[in-house]
C-alpha cells in the first residue's frame, strides 16, 4: 500500500522503517529539508537513528500535499499536543477513504481528548477507520531491527487487522484489539509513572521502590481505564504492562531520563535545556488528572508528579506524599 507517515521524529521514522520492510511504499513528510533529503538520498535519519540504513522503499519530503496523495494510510507520529493544529493545516489533504493511525501517547491539554478523539474531532474521519497502535515499543531498538510486539486497536476489527497486517515484519508483531479506551490510556500514563520511576531512579532508588512504582502505576492507570469503559484486560498486555515496564526501566525512554534528571536535582527548566525529544508525560500529566478528577479516580503518583512538574514539588517530598498514604487492600481496583 501507499503509506503517509507525518512526522520524521525517533519513532515515527522506526515506524516508517517497519511499514517499509512490509512491503509498502512510504513517504515521510517533516519540516526539516535538510533531514528530508538525507532520509531520500542517503537513505539515512542522521538526527533520531545515526547509523541505520533506511529502507529503499522509504523517502521523505516537506510537502505534506505529496505525502499525503493517494494514501491509504496516513500515519500520525507528531508531538501529541501538536497534532489539533497540523490536522488543521492538512485540511482537505487527507484523503477521504484513509485510515488514520495514532502513533501518539498522550492526553490533549486543555480538552483532556485522547489522540484519536483529536483525530476524529479535527479531520472528521470516522472513528471506526481511525487506529491507535501503542506498545513496548523503544523507537532505537526497533530501528535496530530487534524483535518486539505492539498492539493496535481501532473499534472496527477488519480495519485495525489490516493496519495489523501492513506493519508485520520478521521483527515487528502486531496484535490486534477493539479497545481503543484502554490503549490510549495505557499509552499516556505510562508516561507519567515513568517519569516517577526516573526520579527514583535519579535518586538512587533500588528496585523495590521501582517496582512498587510500577505496579501501583499499573493499578491507576487501570483504575482510570475502567472508569472510562475499557477492558481490565488490555492493561495486562502489550499497551499497559508492557509498555509500562519498558518505559520505566530502558535507559532509552525519554520519560524515564526526563524523571531521571529530576531526581538527580536539577530544577524543570535545567531538564528541559538538556532533553532533546518531546515528554510527553511532562505534557499530558496534568490532563490524565483533569481526567481522574472528573471520573472519580484515585491517580496519588500520578497526582504527586503534577505537583512535582508544574508546582515545583521536591521529588523527594513527592514520593513521601506516596508512602505516607494509608494502606489498603490491594486487589481494590475502584
Amino acid at each position: 500500500m501507499r503509506v503517509a507517515v507525518m512526522g520524521s521524529g525517533s519513532w515515527g521514522t522506526a515506524f516508517a522503517m517497519v511499514l517499509a520492510d512490509a512491503g509498502n511504499d512510504v513517504v515521510v513528510w517533516g519540516r526539516d529539508a535538510a533531514l528530508a533529503e538525507a532520509m531520500t538520498e542517503q537513505h539515512e535519519n542522521p538526527r533520531y537513528h545515526p547509523g541505520i540504513r533506511l529502507p529503499d522503499r522509504l523517502r521523505a519530503t516537506t510537502d505534506a500535499a505529496e505525502a499525503l496523495d493517494g494514501a491509504a494510510i496516513v500515519v500520525l507520529a507528531v508531538p501529541a499536543q501538536s497534532l489539533r493544529d497540523n490536522l488543521a493545516a492538512w485540511n482537505g489533504l487527507v484523503p477521504r477513504d484513509t485510515v488514520l493511525v495514532s502513533l501518539m501517547k498522550g492526553i490533549e491539554q486543555g480538552t483532556s481528548l485522547r489522540m484519536s478523539q483529536v483525530a476524529h474531532a479535527v479531520s472528521h474521519v470516522e472513528l471506526s477507520r481511525i487506529a491507535v497502535v501503542s506498545g513496548p515499543n523503544l523507537a532505537r531498538e526497533i530501528a535496530e531491527r530487534q524483535p518486539a510486539a505492539t498492539t493496535v486497536a481501532c473499534p472496527d476489527e477488519a480495519v485495525a487487522e489490516l493496519v495489523a497486517d501492513a506493519c508485520t515484519t520478521a521483527y515487528f508483531r502486531p496484535y490486534w484489539t477493539a479497545d481503543v479506551v484502554g490503549t490510549e490510556i495505557g499509552g499516556s500514563v505510562k508516561n507519567v509513572i515513568a517519569l516517577a520511576n526516573g526520579m527514583a531512579v535519579g535518586m538512587d532508588y533500588g528496585e523495590n521502590a521501582q517496582s512498587s512504582l510500577i505496579t501501583r502505576g499499573l493499578a491507576e492507570m487501570t483504575r482510570l481505564g475502567v472508569a472510562m469503559g475499557a477492558s481490565p484486560l488490555t492493561f495486562l498486555g502489550l499497551a499497559g504492562i508492557g509498555d509500562l515496564v519498558a518505559t520505566c526501566q530502558s535507559p532509552l525512554s525519554r520519560n524515564r531520563s526526563f524523571g531521571e534528571h529530576l531526581g538527580q536535582g536539577l530544577t524543570m527548566e535545567e531538564t528541559v535545556a538538556v532533553t532533546t525529544q518531546t515528554c510527553e508525560g511532562v505534557k499530558s500529566c496534568q490532563s490524565i488528572y483533569d481526567l481522574a478528577r472528573k471520573h472519580g479516580v484515585d491517580m496519588p503518583i500520578t497526582e504527586q508528579v503534577v505537583q512535582v512538574v508544574h508546582h515545583g514539588l521536591d521529588p523527594r517530598l513527592m514520593l513521601q506524599a506516596f508512602m505516607n498514604r494509608a494502606t489498603k487492600a490491594e486487589a481494590e481496583v475502584s
